[in-house]
């Protein structure tokens, strides 16, 4: 078994029109099993702007942290936030910084850029994006989500059409931004 396979996580980002959905279980477990129901894998980095992190729950959290630290630096310096964009920049360059040692997370991105653009993006450990313009999926259950995702994605959808068919789902945390 991978060490990214260790807690178990399941993260999916889709792009609707003019708007994002992301969405994320909150089980956090111990291979087989259940430490807790109410883990939170989706993080706001500001109100256009949210980050899901699977993988080893501690390497997430402290990626996080770090993240966290970065963006409020950014905003004392710029005096605005990230676009969506730079911030996949600083996300891949921190990744990439402990390529030798690497956090164990697979980060996905999803915000509002200008003009209300949606983005969205996922990443390997050491920092490589993968850019996409319908959903991205990561953690262990992403073979599953990949099909789902496209079985449900239409281009062009409105927001509503993309949170019904998360609204199956049971213990997840959900983010819509229009």
């Amino acid at each position: 078994m991978s060490i990214f396979e260790y807690n178990g996580s399941a993260l999916i980002a889709m792009v609707g029109k003019n708007c994002f959905a992301i969405a994320s279980d909150r089980r956090l477990g111990v291979q087989l099993q259940t430490i807790a129901t109410d883990f939170q894998r989706i993080y706001k980095v500001h109100d256009r702007l949210f980050l899901g992190l699977s993988g080893l729950a501690t390497d997430a959290q402290t990626l996080y942290q770090r993240l966290v630290f970065r963006h409020k630096l950014y905003q004392l310096r710029e005096e605005r936030d990230m676009k969506p964009e730079t911030f996949a920049n600083l996300v891949s360059a921190i990744l990439y910084e402990k390529r030798f040692g690497p956090y164990f997370c697979q980060p996905v991105i999803a915000g509002l850029g200008d003009e209300d653009k949606p983005f969205i993006c996922t990443m390997d450990s050491i920092g490589a994006k993968e850019l996409a313009k319908d959903f991205v999926v990561a953690g262990t259950a992403s073979e599953s989500l990949y099909g789902a995702c496209e079985s449900m994605f239409k281009e062009g959808m409105v927001c509503y059409f993309i949170y019904f068919p998360m609204l199956k789902l049971e213990h997840i945390q959900i983010h819509i931004i229009t």
